[in-house]
């Protein structure tokens, strides 16, 4: 890859994921739209590792009080209701993995790397982002979350393996129609994802150990100025959720997605 090539694909991963236009989605697009090589599954996951440091880093104080959760569970301390939630984000993380382990067992994710199925993610995806975020109150915080919540948001979750549909945006709808503000929705959403990407990072961590040199680098590179974007681009959205709503983000989904099945159709 050109430095170029893995400055752009870094800097889309990193505003893209927290926004809920699905960043696996822009990503297939970079090949298709530039005739440049498709950067792979490795790369892909490697972004999505920086973007995970960039959740640690802003979420810093939650993701302490998870840690606190998942150290009370062997006695150490006492911290019963940041292990309930420790507990509750880890049952909610079981439907993507599952899915996840059978889709790499089955060899199915590149199939899934088509135009045409990330348009109609955008599109469907885009709709049901625009009504939930119409429909759901605004009255629960994460806090508040309960087992029920967490296996519906999970599941949720699970959906956003098929490129185009969007991890937070999916998720974020989810936990709307359950009832959490926007700002608590996009936490909800950032938090959960903290198990799940760092489960994906391990997975694709062994096959990029087995690498060459060259394709470590890029890696490397990539996922650290994807850390830089994203710390960027997750500061933005919750400011913007805290005073303005969703629609404008489900409005580009769906304008995307027609341009492009009408970019490939044409």
């Amino acid at each position: 890859m050109t430095m170029l090539h893995i400055i752009i694909v870094a800097l889309i991963q990193g505003i893209t994921e927290f926004l809920p236009i699905s960043s696996s989605g822009h990503l297939i697009l970079i090949p298709q739209l530039t005739g440049w090589q498709d950067q792979g599954l490795l790369i892909d996951v490697a972004v999505h590792v920086g973007t995970l440091a960039a959740i640690l880093v802003y979420f810093f104080r939650d993701a302490w009080a998870l840690a606190r959760g998942g150290v009370s569970l062997t006695g150490l301390i006492s911290a019963p209701a940041e292990k309930r939630r420790f507990l509750y984000i880890l049952v909610g993380t079981i439907p993507a993995g599952v899915v996840g382990v059978a889709f790499k067992t089955l060899g199915v994710t590149e199939y899934l790397r088509s135009v045409e199925l990330v348009a109609g993610m955008l599109i469907f995806y885009g709709i049901v982002l625009y009504w939930t975020d119409k429909v759901g109150a605004q009255t629960r915080r994460f806090e508040d979350v309960t087992l029920r919540d967490a296996l519906i948001v999970g599941a949720a979750q699970a959906l956003a393996l098929i490129p185009g549909t969007s991890r937070s945006g999916v998720t974020m709808s989810a936990a709307r129609l359950l009832g959490f503000s926007r700002t608590e929705a996009a936490r909800f959403s950032f938090l959960l994802s903290i198990p799940a990407v760092a489960g994906a990072g391990l997975l694709v961590g062994l096959d990029l150990a087995e690498a060459d040199v060259a394709l470590q680098r890029d890696a490397l590179i990539a996922g650290g100025l994807t850390f830089l974007a994203a710390l960027g681009a997750m500061a933005v959205l919750m400011a913007w959720l805290r005073r303005a709503s969703m629609a404008v983000f489900a409005i580009y989904r769906v304008a995307l997605g027609l341009g492009l099945l009408w970019w490939v159709w044409s």
